[in-house]
């Protein structure tokens, strides 16, 4: 009987077997279709569906490697100078033979990879981004973090006060699912976690799990975002919800904490989950294969043009990895015009509103615009330049208003200035030096490997006869700040051993050749503007959101064009680095690299014309991208 018993329910479970071998597999994508919001493991499943094409893999590392030597100096990364060199300690080279060797069980895990990779780089210009993958569900919690600083001056790490009022304020009635995710008393509270300092998370010291936290997760610094902060966008004050708590990539499905409530004396241990939104920037679907379709293949502005085609609209001239810079996109036609330093991440801009309360409560001047706006204090003497971003829409009225809010400012007055550049994303690279005249930071030198020297042989010979490629002589001048003599002249390139590695760099450049371009009574009017400040009437404080080494440089590259020291010593700059963990040592340093650019913009550079058409398929050169995926490391300045 009981073998009897036995046997049935083998062949009970054989057919039960039998039946899910068989049945239509389950489409993880279709599953979680037209859903605003879903489970981390839901869109988990739907993002790792894909599995990993060997020819687009091929494709990938293909075009990684045959542009990198545009984008960043990767001999430099292996070890750099102390006291940098246990932070910049990574060999991109090396792991992309590594990944090229390897196995992998989807295309997301390949693509995962590749990001991880390059964000040990911890340099905010350094990346490939993906808008298969990077924030297509941007995941959160409401509890922003933030570090905070007792009576006694002892430093913790806490839920941000203003926590609740955030998250209600983004994700409206949805906030429902955390109240009811609450333990026990708890449940429907959410609100009485505001303010919470935090004890652990997920068992580790909270300042511990952060760290940990920022290495992996999508930041464009290396540490800063494991808080909240603040910043000045091109419409309205915004709200930074930081690393913690809005993540690229839907891989953590619950937290831990222990917390001690404000204004409490006793602990509580919640477990909080994650949940994932769809993104701002995502195409709908209906299943895996329109996912897919939708959201991977590469489009008209994945790859390259050839700016002399009948075919070519300026439209399409917008790089694609302008979702993942971390300013407002300026003109594309304005963009090629001047020297970028931008910062990106895998998190788009932050769309959140800073709460009115934490807003600046003195009127802004009239001749603040945009990301850069004006203020004067109650004492009459000191000035604020609130500065987003090193970019607007239109940078000639941006330059403009710059200067005449500074004028405005002293009209009434002010004698002092605050700058302050908390999370500014960079930009266009244009600041004071000494003489007071500004100009750009890019006294430098040029990458110039086989590829880029093949560029400029083309251009030399005529293949750019509108100037209008970056590798165009007339784009940059020497040392002295004046055009370069002959078209091959600029980019004679010497050899230079970098950690054991041999580089090749261009002659020394100086203040590249741009030109601006405005519009009075109808007429558009050309011209090398330059724009006049007399810094010594000021006395300066600049005020920095404590973020990697990239963001302290642009700071001085760009408003002191490397004169940090000379400005600190005889304009009586100060500096206040705000954020961070107390009694951290803060680092000045420069940084190897330059334009923040993408595969299309360098792809664009490759089809110079006149050059034979197996040109964009040597040796040398990549092939089109396959998928939407966009390698945005820097440009070629070093």
């Amino acid at each position: 009987m009981g073998q009897g018993i036995f046997i049935s329910l083998w062949l009970l479970g054989s057919a039960w077997l039998h039946a899910a071998l068989c049945a239509t597999p389950i489409d993880p994508c279709a599953a979680i279709a037209g859903k605003k919001w879903v489970l981390p493991v839901e869109a988990r499943a739907c993002l790792s569906a894909t599995p990993l094409n060997p020819e687009i893999k091929a494709n990938i590392l293909e075009a990684v490697n045959k542009t990198l030597a545009f984008h960043t100096s990767v001999n430099y990364q292996i070890r750099a100078p102390p006291p940098f060199d246990q932070d910049v300690k990574e060999d991109l080279k090396a792991d992309l033979a590594r990944i090229s060797l390897q196995n992998y069980y989807s295309d997301f895990a390949f693509h995962l990879d590749l990001y991880h990779s390059f964000k040990r780089v911890n340099d905010g210009h350094c990346g490939v981004y993906n808008y298969c993958y990077d924030s297509v569900y941007v995941t959160y919690l409401p509890i922003p973090l933030v570090l905070l600083t007792n009576e006694e001056g002892t430093q913790s790490v806490y839920i941000a006060p203003e926590a609740h009022k955030v998250a209600f304020a983004e994700f409206e009635s949805d906030i429902q699912f955390w109240e009811d995710a609450l333990p026990g008393k708890l449940k429907g509270k959410l609100s009485s976690l505001s303010g919470a300092k935090v004890l652990l998370i997920n068992g580790m010291d909270p300042f511990v799990a952060v760290d940990s936290n920022a290495l992996v997760t999508g930041g464009y610094q290396s540490f800063a975002t494991r808080q909240n902060a603040y910043h000045r966008g091109p419409d309205r004050w915004e709200y930074v919800m930081g690393n913690f708590a809005q993540q690229v990539h839907p891989l953590i499905d619950s937290v831990s904490l222990l917390i001690q409530r404000a204004n409490s004396s006793s602990t509580n241990e919640i477990v909080l989950p994650y949940r994932s939104r769809f993104g701002s920037a995502s195409k709908n679907f209906t299943d895996l294969a329109s996912f897919w379709e939708n959201n991977c293949r590469a489009t008209n502005k994945t790859n390259g043009h050839n700016l002399y085609s009948t075919d070519f609209s300026p439209s399409e001239e917008r790089d694609s990895i302008s979702f993942f810079q971390q300013q407002a996109p300026p003109n594309p036609r304005e963009a090629r015009q001047h020297a970028m330093n931008v910062i990106l991440d895998g998190m788009p801009m932050s769309n959140i509103a800073l709460p009115e309360e934490l807003q600046p409560k003195a009127p802004f001047l009239n001749e603040s615009y945009s990301v850069a706006q004006f203020y004067l204090l109650n004492d009459n003497i000191t000035g604020v330049l609130a500065l987003g971003s090193f970019s607007a829409e239109n940078f000639t009225e941006f330059g403009i208003r710059l200067l005449s809010g500074l004028q405005e400012l002293k009209t009434r007055g002010a004698t002092r200035l605050v700058v302050d550049v908390s999370n500014n994303g960079g930009d266009q690279i244009i600041g004071p030096k000494y003489t007071t005249e500004p100009q750009a930071g890019l006294d430098t030198t040029v990458r110039a490997g086989p590829l880029a020297q093949l560029i400029v042989d083309k251009i030399a010979q005529g293949g750019d006869p509108d100037d209008l490629l970056y590798y165009n002589p007339t784009q940059w001048n020497n040392a002295s700040h004046m055009p370069f003599s002959e078209r091959k002249q600029w980019f004679a390139p010497t050899s230079k051993i970098i950690n054991g590695h041999e580089d090749a760099f261009s002659s020394r450049t100086g203040m590249p050749a741009f030109q601006v371009e405005s519009t009075r009574n109808g007429t558009v009017q050309t011209s090398r503007r330059r724009y006049r400040v007399e810094w010594k009437m000021w006395k300066l404080l600049f005020v920095i959101q404590c973020e990697n080494m990239l963001m302290l440089q642009v700071v001085y590259s760009v408003l002191t064009s490397g004169e940090q020291i000379t400005m600190s010593k005889r304009d009586g700059v100060k500096t206040v680095v705000v954020g961070g963990k107390r009694a951290m040592p803060q680092q000045y340093c420069g940084t190897v690299g330059g334009q923040s650019t993408g595969f299309s913009t360098i792809d664009t550079e490759i089809k110079v014309r006149g050059a034979p058409p197996h040109f964009a398929f040597s040796s040398y050169c990549p092939d089109h991208l396959e998928v939407d995926r966009i390698e945005g490391p820097r440009a070629c300045t070093a």
